[in-house]
């Protein structure tokens, strides 16, 4: 009876406590897992619409400044592609005379892009 009693071990209480822990690390690891995988999708979803806008930027920029497309008496202008809707609005003389503020949003899947850029009448 002796012997029994100088073995050193873990009691069963310790190693329900120790388990315990460990499983609330791992909940919070996979609560961390989840939210990165939601913040990645939704950084992708941004810079597919930024990149759409940048597009359309792209486009608007090479059209002579007297283009219907750079009209501000028919804002907004607007056009479908796919799941996104693209638009621009056009505000002559501004900032400064002969120049053109255009500013394109790209709309879908629940998220938006503003960009805008100046055009000048060269």
């Amino acid at each position: 009876m002796e012997r029994m009693k100088k073995i050193d071990g873990f009691t069963l209480i310790e190693v329900i406590v120790a388990l315990t822990i460990f499983a609330v690390g791992l909940l919070a690891v996979a609560a961390m897992q989840n939210s990165a995988v939601k913040m990645n999708s939704t950084a992708g979803k941004l810079t597919n619409l930024a990149t759409r806008a940048m597009d359309k930027i792209e486009e608007l920029s090479a059209l002579p400044y007297t283009d219907p497309s750079l009209d501000s008496a028919e804002n907004p202008h607007q056009e479908a592609s796919g799941n996104y809707t693209v638009s621009w609005t056009v505000i002559d003389d501004n900032p400064t005379a002969n120049t053109k503020n255009i500013t394109v949003t790209v709309s879908g899947r629940g998220k938006s892009v503003d960009i805008c850029f100046l055009k000048a009448n060269l």
